[in-house]
C-alpha cells in the first residue's frame, strides 16, 4: 500500500512539474541583483551556463544562492537537488557521492568522479577524491558534467566531473559577506568574505570556522577552511589568477554498527571507534594558477597546481600519510567557420603526478604503537583529449571527441617492523593505457528547448585504496586489478516553456570489470574486486511548474519541484551472483519541494525525501535496508538591506533510517556491521549580511 500510494503521488507530481536545468532547481528564492560581469579567467555565471548547456549530454548547474538560505554543511546540501547525483551523508562532511553508479561500493572517499575546484583537479594523482577542501560557503556555483560529458576538462571516468567554482571579486554577490549559523547537535559556524577590484588587480578572501558535536557519539567535527584568489589583468587579452587554500579537518569517527543497532539506538558509536579513538585529521594546502589568453579565434588556458596533504587517521590501524600532487594542463578553445558551418573545438592535455609516504602503526587508543608498514605510493598520468562540435544546421550540432591516456601506479614497500616474515623490500608497478571515444548530437528545435543523444566511453584506473589491500599481520599487499571500462548511451531533453521546465535523461552503461567493494569486517577495510559484466541503467528527472503567480500578492509565486532518480544496476550472467542487483544504491529516489515566495522577501518551502524501496545490503540480494520518508521545512526572509535570516528544519518526524552503508557479499544480522544511521530531528538557524 505504501509503495502504491507513493508511486501514484509521485506520478501526479511528475505530471504537474518539471525542473529547468539551465537555472537548476532551487529550493528557496533569492534577491534579484545585477549579474556580476566576470573576467577572462572566471566568466560570469550567465556565460558559465551558456557554455555548459552547449553539451550534447546530461549536465547540471547549481547557483550558490540556491542553497544560501539553508544549513549547507557538506556537498549533499549543495547537490541534493541535482538529477542523476546520488549523495548521502555518513558523518560530518564525509559522504557517498555517486553519479550513475560510479564508486558504487566505495564507503569512504570517492571513486570515478573528478572533483575540480575552479576547473583544476583536487583529486590525488591516483584518482582518490575527497570532499573536505570544498567549502559550501566558499562557492559561487557548481557544474555537473556526467560521464563522458566531462571530456572538455579531460575527464572520462564513469561518473564524470563536478566543478566547484569559487567566487572572484568580479563574480561575488557583494564585496563583503558575513554569516553565522547555529543549531542542533552543538552546531556553530561563522564565515566571512571580502573582495575588491582595484583597476587591473582584484582579490577575494573567504574563511569558515565550524564546530559540531554531531548526532552520534564520538562524532565531533572541527573545520577551518580558507580560500583566496588574486587576479592580474596584464592587458585586455591576458589575465592570470592565483588561488590559495588551507583546509584543516579534525573529525571524530562514530564508526559503523549493525542494522538493528542503527534502528534501535542510532546515536551510539561503534565500540571499535570509541576504544580506538578513531578519527580523521587532515591538513591540506593548495596553490594553483590559471593564465588565460584571448586569441582572435578562441582562447588558451594554462592551469598549474600543487597540493600538499597530511593525514593522521586512527582506524583499524593508525594511518599516517604525507603526500604531494602536482600538475600542468594546457587547453585551447576555439571557434571557426568551416565550409560555411560553425565549428567549435576544445583541445587539451594534462600531465600530473604525485607521491605519498604511507606508514601504518598498530592503534593504541588513537595513538601510534608498533609500526607495521613503511611504503611509498607514486602515481603518474599523461593525457591528451579533443572534442569538436560542428553545426551542420544552425540548430543541429554533431559532436565527436576522444581521450588518450597513460597512467602508472608504482608501489614500494620498504618493510614494516614486525613484518619480518616477508621481503624487506618489494616493488610493484602497473601501467594503464587506453583511448576513450565519444560521439553525440545536440538539437535545439525551438528557443529554450534542447534534445541530445551521445555514446561515450569511460575508463576508471584503480587507485591505491584498490591496489593496496590489508593483509593479516597489519601490512598491505598489492593487488593486480584491471581498469574498469564502460560505454554509456544517453538520450535526453531539457528546457522551459512558460511555467514549465524540465531536465530528463535516460541512460544505459555496459561496464566491464567494474571496481566493486565489499566490507570484510568492522575493523578491516573494504576489499576491491573487478566484477564481470554489469549493466547500469536508469532515468534522471528534474521538473518544476509555477502552480500560481500573484495568488496572494503581486509577483508572489507557488512552485512545485520534483526530483526522481531511477537506478537499475545489476550483474549480467555473473558466475557467482547471476543477474542480481548491485548493492549500495536504491532503485528509486524522490525529492518533492513546494515553495512559496512573497515579494516582501519571505519564503517557505516544505520538502519530502522519499526512498520507497531501499538498496540491497549484499550482492547476494538477501537483505535491504528499510524504506523511509523524511519531512523538512525551510523558511526565511531576505531584507532589502542585504540581511537574510533563515530556519532549516530536517527530519521533522524524527524518522530512524539508514543514511549509508558498506556493501557486503552476504548479509548476516549479527555479523554485518557496516551501517551509518541517519541524523534525527534537527533545526538550524542562520543569518547572512551582504554589503
Amino acid at each position: 500500500m505504501f509503495k502504491a500510494h507513493l508511486l501514484t503521488g509521485s506520478a501526479l507530481a511528475l505530471l504537474a512539474s518539471t525542473a529547468f536545468a539551465q537555472t537548476h532547481t532551487t529550493l528557496t528564492p533569492v534577491s534579484v541583483v545585477a549579474a556580476p560581469p566576470g573576467s577572462l579567467t572566471v566568466p560570469a555565471l550567465s556565460q558559465q551556463r551558456e557554455d555548459l548547456f552547449k553539451t550534447a549530454g546530461s549536465v547540471g548547474f547549481v547557483d550558490s544562492e540556491s542553497f544560501a538560505q539553508r544549513y549547507a554543511n557538506n556537498l549533499r546540501d549543495v547537490l541534493q537537488d541535482s538529477p542523476g547525483v546520488f549523495v548521502q551523508t555518513r558523518y560530518g562532511q564525509e559522504l557517498r557521492l555517486s553519479v550513475r553508479g560510479s564508486g558504487l561500493g566505495r564507503d569512504f572517499h570517492t571513486r570515478g568522479i573528478e572533483i575540480l575546484q575552479d576547473g583544476i583537479p583536487t583529486n590525488l594523482a591516483d584518482g582518490i577524491g575527497d570532499f573536505y577542501q570544498i567549502d559550501p560557503l566558499g562557492l559561487r556555483s557548481a557544474e555537473i558534467h556526467k560521464g563522458g560529458n566531462a571530456l572538455p576538462f579531460g575527464s572520462m571516468t564513469l561518473g564524470g566531473a563536478i566543478n566547484f567554482v569559487t567566487p572572484t571579486a568580479h563574480t561575488a554577490i557583494a564585496p563583503n559577506i558575513v554569516r553565522f549559523d547555529a543549531g542542533s547537535f552543538g552546531t556553530a559556524r561563522v564565515s566571512a568574505q571580502v573582495s575588491r577590484v582595484m583597476g587591473d588587480v582584484d582579490f577575494l578572501i573567504n574563511g569558515t570556522l565550524s564546530h559540531a558535536d554531531g548526532y552520534r557519539q564520538h562524532m565531533t567535527q572541527k573545520y577551518a577552511q580558507f580560500n583566496a584568489n588574486i587576479g592580474f589583468r596584464i592587458n585586455p587579452d591576458v589575465e592570470t589568477r592565483f588561488y590559495a587554500g588551507i583546509y584543516v579537518t579534525d573529525q571524530k569517527l562514530p564508526g559503523t554498527v549493525t542494522l538493528n543497532q542503527a534502528l534501535t539506538n542510532p546515536r551510539q558509536a561503534s565500540a571499535d571507534a570509541v576504544s580506538g579513538n578513531q578519527a580523521r585529521n587532515v591538513r591540506t594546502e593548495r596553490l594553483a594558477n590559471r593564465t588565460s589568453i584571448r586569441l582572435e579565434s578562441g582562447r588558451l588556458d594554462f592551469d598549474t597546481w600543487l597540493i600538499h596533504q597530511t593525514l593522521f587517521h586512527p582506524i583499524f590501524m593508525v594511518l599516517d600519510y604525507d603526500g604531494y600532487t602536482y600538475g600542468f594542463a594546457p587547453r585551447y578553445t576555439g571557434s571557426f567557420d568551416l565550409a560555411g558551418l560553425r565549428d567549435e573545438i576544445v583541445i587539451g592535455g594534462r600531465i600530473y603526478g604525485g607521491n605519498n609516504r604511507a606508514r601504518w602503526f598498530f592503534n593504541s587508543r588513537g595513538s601510534r604503537s608498533s609500526q607495521t608498514l613503511n611504503a611509498r605510493q607514486d602515481a603518474w598520468n599523461a593525457e591528451a583529449y579533443v572534442e569538436n562540435r560542428l553545426f551542420v544546421l544552425p540548430t543541429v550540432a554533431l559532436v565527436g571527441g576522444a581521450k588518450l591516456f597513460h597512467a602508472n601506479r608504482d608501489y614500494t614497500d620498504f618493510g614494516g617492523l614486525p613484518l619480518s616474515s616477508g621481503p624487506i623490500y618489494s616493488r610493484k608497478t602497473r601501467d594503464f593505457d587506453g583511448i576513450v571515444p565519444k560521439v553525440g548530437v545536440l538539437w535545439e528545435p525551438k528557443k529554450d528547448v534542447q534534445v541530445f543523444a551521445n555514446l561515450s566511453g569511460s575508463r576508471d584506473v584503480p587507485d591505491f585504496l584498490d591496489l593496496t589491500q590489508f593483509q593479516p599481520g597489519g601490512g598491505s599487499g598489492f593487488v593486480p586489478l584491471k581498469t574498469q571500462s564502460a560505454y554509456t548511451l544517453e538520450l535526453g531533453t531539457r528546457g522551459r516553456q512558460d511555467r514549465f521546465a524540465w531536465d530528463i535523461t535516460a541512460y544505459r552503461s555496459h561496464v566491464d570489470g567494474q571496481l566493486l567493494q565489499y566490507s570484510v569486517g568492522s575493523s578491516v577495510p573494504a576489499s576491491t574486486f573487478n566484477a564481470g559484466t554489469t549493466i547500469l541503467q536508469g532515468v534522471e528527472l528534474g521538473a518544476s511548474i509555477d502552480l500560481a503567480r500573484g495568488a496572494f500578492a503581486a509577483d508572489d509565486r507557488l512552485v512545485l519541484r520534483q526530483l526522481w532518480n531511477y537506478s537499475h544496476f545489476h550483474f549480467q550472467n555473473d558466475r557467482r551472483y547471476g543477474n542480481n542487483s548491485l548493492a549500495g544504491i536504491p532503485e528509486h529516489v524522490f525529492r518533492t519541494t513546494l515553495s512559496y515566495t512573497h515579494p516582501s522577501g519571505f519564503y517557505i518551502a516544505p520538502s519530502l525525501d522519499i526512498v520507497p524501496t531501499c538498496a540491497f545490503v549484499d550482492y547476494a540480494n538477501t537483505q535491504r535496508v528499510p524504506n523511509y520518508i523524511l519531512l523538512g521545512l525551510q523558511a526565511g526572509i531576505d531584507f532589502a538591506n542585504g540581511l537574510s535570516v533563515f530556519m532549516d528544519a530536517r527530519n521533522l518526524t524524527d524518522k530512524r533510517y539508514i543514511s549509508d552503508f558498506g556493501p557486503v557479499t552476504r548479509y548476516s544480522a549479527s555479523g554485518t556491521q557496516t551501517f551509518y544511521p541517519g541524523d534525527g530531528r534537527s533545526v538550524y538557524f542562520g543569518a547572512r549580511m551582504a554589503f
